[in-house]
């Protein structure tokens, strides 16, 4: 399943893939790669247009691996777990469908993304125990909150009312 790397509640995936004439073949999730008590049980799936930023979501219940399956974005994680000695501290990859790096979330680190490419398409593999947090559950922590103090590669994205 490739290599991993662990930072801060954030796990970085690269997986193998299998090229030939034909195009490409790798996979998303294998279950003995991961903890063995990550049951991944919701899938989600987003698409989005250039200049578009998904604010930083999250909860304090579930895990999440995410990919972006085609185009190319910005990702930022923000850990917002307060016991941790990293609170408030963000980290980005760019995530892409070449090198199609995924990236594995703690409960408490948020995410958002900025689109670079014309559009993307972005999966979410969910693991909770009990009820899906939905946007009740969850927490949002501003774009450009000042106590993150986050470099984005712009100044005016497209924004939907939650993220603003």
């Amino acid at each position: 399943m490739g290599t991993k790397r662990i930072k801060n509640g954030v796990t970085h995936i690269e997986p193998d893939v299998f090229r030939d004439f034909r195009g490409d073949l790798w996979t998303l999730w294998k279950n003995d790669v991961f903890e063995p008590n990550l049951f991944f049980n919701h899938d989600k799936v987003s698409t989005s247009r250039k200049n578009v930023l998904r604010g930083i979501h999250g909860d304090h219940k579930s895990h999440k691996l995410v990919t972006c399956l085609s185009g190319e974005i910005y990702f930022v994680t923000v850990d917002n777990r307060s016991e941790s000695p990293t609170y408030l501290q963000w980290d980005w990859v760019i995530l892409d469908n070449k090198k199609r790096t995924q990236v594995l979330l703690e409960p408490g680190i948020g995410n958002g993304f900025f689109v670079l490419s014309d559009e993307c398409v972005f999966h979410y593999k969910w693991s909770y125990q009990g009820k899906y947090p939905d946007v009740d559950d969850q927490f949002t922590i501003k774009w450009d909150d000042p106590r993150v103090g986050i470099d984005w590669p712009v100044d005016r994205p497209i924004l939907q009312p939650r993220d603003r």
